[in-house]
């Protein structure tokens, strides 16, 4: 009888066991990072979001900055797994190509991109409904435009915040006119200079500088002109409220601890995952007091029909 209860009481603590594995199998988090954590954009976000996922979740993390080159990336993937790192974030599209090869290699090791397309039964990508956002600004920033001229510094031509923020102009005011600028680089400061020259030439007088490391530099310009600027990435009305119309916000931070809850819990999927309004990852940032109460009213009512139908404005019947 004794024997039987200690078989009994064994069974149950081996199934215990194994059901802690399965939904507490989080050890540790390792991020890679392209440039660096201090740019105040999307490094920063990055790097705030690995140390919520470490107080929230109270798990040990790691980062690497200047990860930009494979031989780099794998070598610090092949650290991380020597340190018992399982959840690795690669912050940007840059990590698609060699976390897709490495993901075999490393069969323990999830790995988390963004913006990409995931192969592998150990690789998610995190994707951004970003066309929404855009559109939203592209509606303030042509309410806001008195010389019907608005202006785009983007970083890349796949960007669709970008897109969306035409449509919305364009939807808001047939008149206006969006001229886009590419700087084909995330942090190139000096030539976003130069494209804004371009774009005030043309009489811009609201600039969208949807770019990582040089919106701020942008954007201050921008305030020395007199003119107006929607925010990218953070909430950037703290450069000046009667500049900055309102931004596009990815909440970055609060979706690394999603990912990382998923993950501990053993509800993390492969494949291309998409967020955004309907998860409050993406949002709109503070208004200037320079946009009347009305507008404001619209677009925050626009926004909430979006989130319940997933209707834009311009999609209503």
């Amino acid at each position: 009888m004794k024997l039987r209860i200690s078989l009994i009481l064994l069974l149950l603590f081996s199934l215990l066991g194994c059901e802690q594995m399965q939904t507490n199998n989080l050890n540790k988090v390792g991020l890679l990072v392209y440039e660096t954590v201090n740019d105040q954009v999307w490094g920063t976000k990055g790097y705030k979001g690995l140390l919520k996922i470490q107080s929230e979740l109270g798990v040990d993390v790691d980062y690497k900055d200047q990860m930009n080159n494979e031989s780099a990336i794998k070598q610090a993937v092949k650290e991380f797994d020597e340190d018992g790192i399982n959840l690795v974030f690669g912050h940007g599209v840059q990590y698609e190509d060699t976390f897709n090869s490495l993901s075999k290699q490393y069969p323990s090791m999830h790995f988390v991109f963004f913006n990409g397309d995931a192969q592998g039964e150990n690789v998610t990508s995190l994707n951004f409904e970003a066309y929404s956002m855009g559109f939203f600004a592209g509606m303030i920033a042509a309410y806001m435009s008195e010389t019907k001229q608005l202006g785009v510094i983007a970083s890349k031509e796949w960007q669709q915040e970008v897109v969306g923020f035409k449509e919305g102009a364009l939807f808001q005011d047939s008149n206006v006119k969006v001229d886009i600028e590419y700087t084909d680089d995330w942090d190139n400061v000096p030539v976003a200079q130069n494209r804004l020259d371009s774009l005030l030439q043309k009489q811009a007088d609201v600039v969208y500088p949807a770019g990582d490391g040089y919106n701020v530099p942008v954007i201050e310009r921008l305030k020395e002109e007199g003119k107006y600027a929607i925010g990218y990435i953070t909430d950037q009305s703290v450069l000046g409220e009667q500049t900055v119309l309102t931004s596009t916000v990815q909440h970055v931070d609060e979706l690394y601890v999603l990912v990382a809850k998923r993950f501990q819990e053993g509800n993390l999927t492969s494949g291309n995952l998409t967020f955004g309004f309907e998860q409050e990852i993406i949002d709109l940032g503070e208004f200037s007091p320079l946009i009347d109460e009305d507008f404001i009213e619209k677009i925050e009512n626009d926004i909430k029909r979006y989130k319940e139908s997933g209707e834009l404005p311009n999609e209503k019947e």
